[in-house]
């Protein structure tokens, strides 16, 4: 199945694909990190907001929340999750707002979703143009350098329409600007198995590499990948949050 195939015929089963992910602690520590780094403003747009999760605990925590994506089924759920917030069918490396927002996300290492440093680059400088004096640009991203193709994360999830079992992990080949996102969903119904793999492509760089695409624009601090605490960056570790404030 290519390209984001697997995110559209299957956006029904998006939110099962992430079952195990806490967006409330995520979205919670960003808040303490726009309030510790950021302006403190809550304008808040989530960049490849898929079915919306983010958004919703952004609103419900007072934020004037807004999300852009490149999905329009994804989108189509997000409006239904989050009636009173602003969706936009747009690309995450080309966007424009009406107006600045006081923070911008980019959650579940979308933003390797740029496909390549060139448009990791147009990515960085529409956040930047976007965000208001002083605004924060919080996401975490994988360091290609310390990726372990061996590595994989699994759930699994019940449904009405069946057992669904997900799994995932990033493949380097270990030269390049690009790596995988390897994807497996299998679905289980009445002892009969139906399965979907995907591998995207994503764009591959290390932080140090990262973090000179974002120092003409922000100041950067690189955090531990922990949504529980703050704390710096070990240096060892292979992911990280990044919080970066507009100069």
């Amino acid at each position: 199945m290519p390209g984001t195939a697997i995110y559209t015929d299957l956006s029904g089963y998006y939110d099962l694909m992430c079952a195990d992910i806490d967006y409330g602690a995520q979205s919670s520590a960003v808040q303490r990190l726009q309030q510790l780094f950021g302006n403190g403003g809550r304008r808040h747009l989530d960049l490849a907001c898929g079915t919306g999760p983010h958004v919703r605990h952004f609103i419900d925590a007072g934020y004037d929340s807004s999300g852009l994506d490149i999905n329009q089924p994804m989108l189509d759920r997000a409006t239904l999750r989050c009636p009173e917030a602003r969706f936009s069918l747009q690309d995450m490396c080309s966007f424009s707002l009406d107006r600045p927002v006081d923070l911008i996300t980019c959650f579940l290492y979308s933003i390797h979703y740029s496909a390549g440093l060139e448009r990791l680059a147009a990515c960085i400088a529409h956040v930047h143009a976007a965000l208001a004096d002083l605004g924060l640009f919080c996401f975490n991203a994988v360091d290609k350098q310390r990726i372990d193709n061996r590595s994989y994360v699994s759930h699994t999830a019940h449904h009405a329409d069946g057992l669904f079992g997900f799994s995932s992990g990033w493949y380097y080949s270990g030269e390049g600007e690009r790596q995988l996102l390897r994807l497996r969903i299998e679905k289980t119904l009445a002892g009969a198995s139906q399965v979907w793999q995907d591998e995207h492509p994503m764009v591959a760089v290390s932080f140090a590499e990262l973090i000179a695409l974002l120092e003409p624009y922000f100041e950067v601090h690189v955090l531990e990948h922990d949504y529980q605490k703050i704390a710096p960056w070990d240096t060892a570790s292979g992911n990280a949050i990044f919080a970066c404030v507009k100069r």
